[in-house]
């Protein structure tokens, strides 16, 4: 099957990142979100970011006014009728998205994919709340989504090939290089990213180098464009915490056990940039 209408559930940062990545590529998108000031948001953000496109001329002007025709604002998920994809892109938690989920299922035809953006909860678990499980999948997009390549694209136990091939060209189309994932927590790229960052905190904590040292050994040694302790700061060392207790009570392993300088700088409120102080000062 082709994908020319795509809904998107959320206007936040991933919602409307994705909106702009497809209306780009053509695609028609439908963006809806509980209130007319997020969907409001959500659009603004859109044109900024296509206004700085056209600035550093990546884009015509024509170009720009296209993909923001393409895209719909709405507070009404009857308006999801008209897609052959969904992306539930709301926030990261399991209830909310299960709620979200049922409520696309009972509207959208039988035929219509439905997608999450997770980067963390169980992709099957997830399609067992719908009607539709062979048509479940997920597409984890990577912040920011219009300058990011990758697509994790998740099989959940039940996902048919049919739907893992449309939702791969559909992906490719929007200029994404996607790799397939089998459903496990963190997928791929968290998985291997976030107890990266974990032994930076361990390393912190045992005095082997300053904060500094440490991403300056990582970003020359390795080639990564930032640190894993910067990284963790932007990320939010709530969440990197988090990230780590799921996979220590779902692997049982004790190499997920979070650095116990990492817990401590959470339950000092240092939760990175957000806050203002994390590993470094902002």
């Amino acid at each position: 099957m082709s994908i020319t209408t795509v809904g998107i559930i959320g206007a936040g940062t991933m919602g409307n990142g994705i909106a702009q990545a497809c209306a780009v590529s053509g695609i028609q998108v439908i963006m809806v979100d509980i209130s007319e000031a997020a969907v409001g948001k959500g659009l603004s953000t859109v044109a900024g970011s296509l206004e700085r496109l056209l600035k550093k001329d990546k884009i015509s002007a024509a170009d720009k006014d296209a993909a923001l025709a393409r895209i719909k604002g709405s507070t009404s998920y009857d308006d999801l009728k008209a897609a052959d994809l969904v992306i539930e892109a709301a926030t990261e938690n399991h209830d909310l998205k299960v709620k979200i989920l049922k409520q696309i299922d009972a509207i959208v035809a039988p035929e219509v994919i439905i997608a999450s953006n997770t980067s963390s909860i169980s992709i099957t678990k997830l399609a067992a709340v719908t009607s539709r499980p062979d048509r479940f999948i997920g597409m984890h997009f990577f912040n920011p989504v219009p300058m990011m390549a990758l697509v994790e694209i998740i099989r959940g136990l039940q996902t048919s090939d049919a739907t893992h091939d449309a939702v791969q060209s559909m992906a490719k189309a929007l200029g994404k290089t996607p790799i397939t994932v089998k459903n496990a927590p963190g997928f791929v790229v968290n998985r291997i990213l976030v107890p990266m960052i974990n032994e930076a905190f361990f390393v912190l904590a045992e005095g082997l180098a300053t904060p500094e040292d440490i991403d300056a050994g990582m970003k020359l040694g390795c080639n990564q464009p930032i640190g894993p302790l910067a990284l963790a700061d932007m990320v939010g060392l709530d969440v990197c915490l988090a990230v780590m207790d799921v996979y220590l009570s779902e692997f049982g392993d004790s190499k997920y056990r979070a650095c116990p300088l990492l817990k401590e700088m959470v339950a000092a409120g240092r939760l990175g940039r957000k806050t203002g102080q994390g590993v470094y000062t902002y």
